[in-house]
This record gives structure tokens, sequence and C-alpha cells, in this order.
């Protein structure tokens, strides 16, 4: 197949145009910042600001990677102290007793990796309850305060943190 010089000057202009809309086009991208962060936490730590919908891993005294995240709405947001307990990829999961109660159509078991699973590509149990830290098949709701309780994230940065830290790592959610 032979072009002129009318084409391959035209699909040049194509080929900038596209490059140009992909390197500006809006939308939630997974991109953990490092930002400067005060608070006496040690290195290692995970604290959750439930008001700004943003999770902070401390990587040394006044520095952390912050991830946007969905957390608990009205009613089901919580504070406290925990530690990661298990992690998990591509986790099934199954809907504690007042999600079922809300949304009775639920199945009872969600199997891992399919488009319906809300916990994403991977989930961070968290000890002494029913709450993870984990991925989501909702991305748009990541910044809203929208889960019963549990730290939602887009699947990008889940996976970014999951290969941070370990089970152990302590987990501060704060107001």
């Amino acid at each position: 197949m032979s072009f002129g010089f009318r084409s391959v000057k035209l699909l040049g202009a194509v080929a900038a145009v596209v490059v140009a809309a992909v390197v500006t086009a809006p939308g939630a991208e997974a991109r953990p910042d490092v930002v400067a962060f005060r608070g006496d936490y040690a290195p290692g730590t995970i604290v959750v600001k439930t008001n700004e919908r943003k999770l902070y891993l401390v990587v040394e005294p006044g520095q952390a990677v912050r991830y946007p995240v969905g957390v608990g709405k009205p009613g089901k947001r919580w504070e406290g102290v925990t530690k990661i307990d298990g992690k998990y990829r591509n986790p099934a999961w199954a809907p504690p007793a007042d999600v079922k109660r809300d949304n009775p159509s639920i199945p009872d078991v969600i199997p891992g990796g399919t488009p319906e699973n809300p916990m994403g590509v991977a989930a961070m149990t968290l000890a002494g309850g029913e709450y993870a830290i984990h991925g989501t098949n909702r991305p748009n709701s990541v910044g809203g305060f929208v889960s019963y309780g549990c730290i939602r994230m887009l699947n990008d940065d889940i996976s970014d943190l999951y290969q941070r830290v370990p089970v152990g790592t302590q987990v501060v959610v704060t107001r």
C-alpha cells in the first residue's frame, strides 16, 4: 500500500491529535503522590484521614505517600487503631450482614476476579472487624463517603500499597 504526501501529512496530523488527547485526558488515575506529612507516626504506618478521603503511608518523618480513597458513608464511619492481618489478591467477597440486609439480592459470595466483585484486585483485611483496605470495581466512587466502613482505593493504588506494606502494618483511622 502506498501513501501520497497528503495522506502522510493527514496521518501525521491525526496522530498528533490522538497523542495530545491521551496526554491531556482527565480521569481517575492511580498516581500516589509523595507529600509533606505532619504527625507523630513511625515510618511504615498507614494513616487514613476520613474527612480528607486520603490514605497516607508514612515513609519517613515528615513525608508520606498519599492516595485518594473512598471511606464510610454517614453512620458507617469509624476511627481507631488496628493492623493489617491479611493480604489477598483477587479476593472473593461475602457481604457482611448489614450489607446483605440493605441489599438482599446480593449473592452470598462473589468470586474474586469477576467484574461484580467490589473488592477489586486486592484487599488487606484489618484486625478486629469486617473492614478492609481494598480495590474497587467502581473507580468513580473513590474520593467519596461511599462504603460500609471499608477503605476503598483505585485498583492500581491498592496494588502499589499492597507491595509496600506487610501483614502487621499499623493502620490509624482518624476523622
